[in-house]
This record gives C-alpha cells, structure tokens and sequence, in this order.
C-alpha cells in the first residue's frame, strides 16, 4: 500500500528498499526517545535499540524473504552473525534518519497525508477515495487507522529526508565513459580447473587422523537434542474462515452502503494506433503525425470498415487482432488524454488524431454505459468476504489475548484452547535443536521456547508466539531425547573421506600455484584448455566472483596472460587470456544506457553512505556485540 510513495522517486526507492523495515509499532517519536528496560542491541544518540525491536525486525525480514521467494528460507541464514548485523545496520540507519528527522524538526503534515492517502489506488472506488474501502483494507493488514497513518507518515518523512542527498550525486560525462568502458571490455579467455578428485589418490592419511580428528571435532559427531511436539495455530485467516455470514447480513450491509456499489460510467472504443515514442526525434514525430492525420478521414468515409482499416494500419498488434476492440473501461482505465478524448465522443463518432505517450491514436466509440448500481446478487461474494473478513479480524483481536492467558495457565494441556477456538492439535514429526525447523518452528522465540527447559522437562505449554503478522503459535512437547554422541565406528568412513577431499583439495591447490608459476615464465604446458570465450564484467557466465576477477586483474600487456584461482572447496582454476576487446563507451550500445543509470546509482550510494556517516558523528552508535550474536537471548 505504500508503494505510491516509494515508486514515486528514482534512487530515493533503492535506499528506502534498504531502511525501511516496517515500523508500524513505533512511531519516529518512540524510535528517537524510547529507552528500553534491560539490555539493548545497540544505542544510536541517546536512543536504544530494544532487542525487542531487532527481533520484530528480524522476522518481519524474514516474512518478506518467504513471500518474495515463494515459499520458506533457511533458519540458519537469520541465525549467521552477517544477517543480524544486516537487519541490525537497516535499524541503526532508521534511527540515524529518525533522529535527524527531529533535530531539523521535519513534519509531515496532516493536509501532505491526506493527499497521499486519496491517491492510492488500494483505497479508491471508481477513482474516487472511499472511506469505507480505506478503513477496510487497512484492517485487512493487521492494522488500525492510526497506526497505518503513523507509519505513511514515517515513509513519506524518511524520503523527504533523503531525496536531496540521493538526488544531488553528479555524474560527469567522462567519469561515466570510462565506467562503460571499464564495464564493456572483454576478454577471451579458456580455463583448466583442477579437482580434488584427481588428486585424492596421492593422499596417504596417518594411522591415528580418523581417530584425531575425532576426538578434536567431538561435536560436529553430535546427534542435537530432539523433541516432538503437538501445536495449535490461531490465526486471523482460520478465524476469518471460519465466520458465517448469512444472506440477511450482506444485504443490510449492501442497503447501508449502497454507494460503494455505484458502478461509473463506462465506455467501449477501438482505436488505430501510430506508434512513436514521447522523446522521439521531431523528424520522426512529424512522419507518424502525417500518417496518422490521414486515417481519421478514411475512417469517416466507411465507419462500418474502422476494423478492417485497424488491421491495415493501427501498430497495436495486440488491439488489431481484436478488431482494434479496447473492450470496456471507465475513469482511470486508460492514460487521461485517451480517456478525455474518448469521453468527449458520442457513440459511434470518430475523433481526430490525439497524442499519448505511445504515439497517435484515432479513435471510434463503439458503446456508453451509463452510470448505475452494481445489483445485490453481483456484489454478494464481494460483501461476503469483506465482512468475513473483518469479522475475522475482530474475532483475532478479541482472541489473541484470551488463547495467550489459557495456554499459560492451562500449561498442561493445549485441549482446553483446541476446543474453545475450533483449532486443530497439530502434531510434528522429531526436530531437532538448532537445525532446520519446518514452519512455524522457524521462527527463533517458538523454537527456543519450545527447547526451553520447562517445556522439555516439564513439558507444559509454551508461551503464545507471534510468528508472522495475524498468527499466533502455541506448543507443547510430546517426547523428548537429550543429546548423544555418535560413536567412531559410525562415522569413520566419512571421517575418511572429509580428510581425504581436504588432501586433495591442498595437493590441487599447491599443483594449480606451481603450473601458474610455469606458465608466467612462459614454459609451455600439456593442459586441456576449454574452448576460448568471451567474458566481460558483466557478463561471465559459469565464472565464479573470484575467477572473474582473477582475470581482470590480470596484466594483458603480453598475451596469452594466465591467471589462477583457489576455488574454495573445489580446487584451483587456471586462466588464460588470449585477447582483449577494448571497451566502448557508445550512446547507442544496447548495454549502455543500463550501465550508465547503473553508475550514477553507485555515485547516488556513495553520497548517501558519506551523509550517514556525518550522522554517525552527530549521532554516535554503540553496537553491543554480546546481545547481536546470541541466538539464545
């Protein structure tokens, strides 16, 4: 809902892309003067950083993760020091801009507010803003008037904020040619990797390493305490479900709030299109204008023929094969010199040329419906749902404290709050402390409250976790096993083989150094190169980020250069460069003009990192690195 205001700026999306994690539960105010009870994860200014707020962050992080990659991500990615630090570096740069956001005392006022919330489409019906579907769908999210108005508020401050910094990096022409040209070199390049498994039968192990390494690496051989568990799930969705909403009940509510039924005028028209882009040469504009101005005329002669002329003439080929048919559309339907113009007519009348942004369009209006109320049985499942809906949602806030007292005082026993809520007790299979969890044990509070001592030993209910936005999770385990170690003669033969492999790995190593040492000498090899191919900075498919640079780095004053590589886990690779394809910054490279916006994004980064590191300066940050990387806490 609040892409209206991050899409609105070029660069400024990138970076709100970065900062913004929600923040809907605090507001600018609370993120600058709230400290928090206990041990924070860090303080920027005056201000703490409540390991309450990281850990909201972390799985609000994670939520976005498995909906942007459809399904669900590996704990152990949100568990590793770097993706803490990341969400805890998005937080830190939230109350870096928070902080000076109240010093400069930058407002967003309620008339700015109220512009942008009118204009979202998510809120407007028949291109209007409509109170009811705005209350509507902002408690669809979980949220309430204010708090979402808080949060907009926040966003629309935050770009305000950072748009002069973003928007003020230059890029000189030069500099950005010698970027592309940089960025469009090539290189001819063929490969040798050697693996370690050529090497692993010159690899003679020592009587006692299995038995060494054994010993030294006791708790990779640890089978981790399990669990098996029953859980209940309440969830605004099941709630939402489960309502009923009866045919009296929609329609009183279709009866009070006929308005939102009122379906505006609509319009059918085909129309013939001259192709030519907005910021197209003059000569050119002026040749598809000549074109164009010709067919309103034909069309006028033979109305009836409009269709055949489209197929003649009309550029749209997706239109064209429809009989240049557009189908129906109202307000807001088409881009707004369309629509006037095509508003403008009355049936069956034929326009003069107009212009859009695609190019010349004539148009025949082939239909008007007037305005008039969607009927009762036509919006029926549409009221259905948004009462179920939001009798769902009413239902959760009334619940989720009530489910969060039972399973607590009711420990024994997740029976009572099964059966008061209509909720299936679930059951998982053995899991295992500290890999990897299937939803929603996933999420890191249900999972070390699941593996805490008093659910373990006593096995009473764990505490209500909110696992994602509308979800709450209880559980309780059935079985417990403690840790154990695996004993030697179970894990020899991998044993064997993981010291083998790292021989190996070593011996192609050290042959790759020696073979490059040669071949920089000029000494000439018996080595199966792989056929010579093209590869550029952007462009260097099967090349590993350390290959790619290898061969970049590489001096080419002489050639065939060769370069080599420790493929980590894999070996060595062995480059040659046969030939070097300088560079070209050309304006009319395909590649050019992406590389160049590409540019200026660095140089756009480059100011706004240097930006906040004056507020760092203004604003000190402490991190505290006990608290960031525990996983217990």
């Amino acid at each position: 809902m609040l892409d209206i205001v991050r899409n609105n700026k070029r660069i400024t999306q990138v970076f709100l892309a970065l900062i913004t994690l929600p923040f809907a539960f605090w507001g600018v105010e609370s993120y600058v003067r709230n400290a928090d009870v206990g041990t924070g994860v860090a303080t920027v200014g005056g201000s703490k950083i409540s390991q309450q707020e990281f850990e909201s962050a972390l799985r609000e992080r994670q939520d976005r993760m498995r909906a942007q990659l459809g399904g669900s991500v590996d704990q152990a990615l949100f568990e590793s020091v770097q993706m803490r630090r990341a969400v805890l570096d998005s937080l830190v740069t939230q109350r870096l801009l928070a902080e000076q956001a109240q010093k400069i005392r930058l407002v967003v006022g309620n008339e700015q507010l109220v512009q942008v919330i009118a204009g979202v489409p998510s809120f407007q019906e028949n291109g209007k803003f409509s109170r009811e579907r705005y209350e509507a769908v902002v408690a669809a999210q979980g949220m309430s008037k204010e708090m979402f108005e808080a949060r907009l508020r926040q966003d629309i401050a935050m770009q305000q904020l950072t748009l002069p910094v973003t928007e003020a990096g230059i890029t000189g022409q030069v500099a950005a040619n010698r970027w592309l040209a940089t960025q469009t070199e090539q290189r001819q390049i063929g490969e040798v990797r050697l693996r370690p498994e050529a090497y692993a039968g010159q690899v003679t192990l020592a009587a006692d390493a299995v038995q060494k390494f054994y010993e030294t690496n006791r708790r990779q051989f640890e089978l981790p305490e399990q669990v098996r568990a029953e859980f209940l799930v309440l969830s605004r969705d099941a709630l939402t479900a489960q309502a009923a909403i009866g045919d009296e009940e929609a329609k009183a509510y279709y009866q009070s709030h006929v308005d939102r039924f009122k379906v505006g005028e609509t319009r059918r028209a085909s129309h013939i299109l001259i192709l030519v882009a907005k910021d197209a040469p003059e000569a050119e504009v002026q040749a598809a204008k000549a074109k164009a101005d010709e067919l309103p005329v034909q069309a006028r002669k033979a109305p009836g023929d409009f269709a055949k002329l489209a197929r003649q003439s009309s550029q749209d080929l997706m239109s064209a094969k429809k009989d240049s048919d557009l189908d129906w559309f109202g307000r807001g339907g088409m881009v707004k010199v369309f629509e006037d113009a095509a508003f403008a007519l009355k049936e069956g009348q034929i326009s003069d040329v107009v212009r859009s942004e695609f190019g010349f369009h004539i148009i025949r209006l082939t239909g008007v419906r007037a305005e008039r109320v969607k009927p009762f049985e036509d919006a029926k499942a549409e009221i259905i749902a948004d009462l179920k809906r939001e009798t769902g949602t009413k239902k959760y806030a009334e619940a989720a404290e009530a489910f969060g007292n039972m399973v607590y005082e009711q420990a024994d026993s997740l029976k009572p709050a099964a059966e008061k809520w209509k909720l299936e007790q679930r059951q998982t299979q053995w899991l295992a402390k500290g890999g990897k969890l299937p939803p929603p044990f996933d999420n890191p509070k249900l999972a070390a409250a699941l593996f805490s001592d008093d659910a373990m030993k006593n096995k009473r209910n764990t505490e209500a976790v909110e696992v994602a936005a509308g979800t709450l999770v209880s559980a309780r385990v059935l079985e417990h096993k403690p840790a154990a170690l695996q004993p030697l003669e179970l894990v020899k033969v991998d044993i064997e083989r993981h010291l083998i492999r790292d021989e190996a790995i070593k011996l192609a190593i050290k042959d790759g150094e020696e073979k490059l040492a040669r071949l920089a000498k000029g000494e000439a090899l018996d080595l199966a190169w792989s056929p010579a191919r093209s590869v550029s900075r952007t462009a260097a498919p099967k090349l590993s980020l350390d290959e790619l640079r290898a061969v970049f780095k590489a001096d080419t004053a002489r050639l065939p250069a060769y370069a080599g590589v420790a493929l980590p886990g894999d070996g060595y690779a062995l480059l040659r460069i046969s030939a070097v394809k300088p560079g070209v910054a050309a304006k009319d490279d395909p590649r050019g003009g992406a590389l160049v916006q590409q540019y200026a994004r660095f140089i756009a980064e480059e100011e706004f990192l240097a930006w906040m590191a004056t507020l760092k300066e203004k604003y000190p940050v402490q991190i505290n690195k006990a608290v960031l990387e525990s996983k217990e806490r």
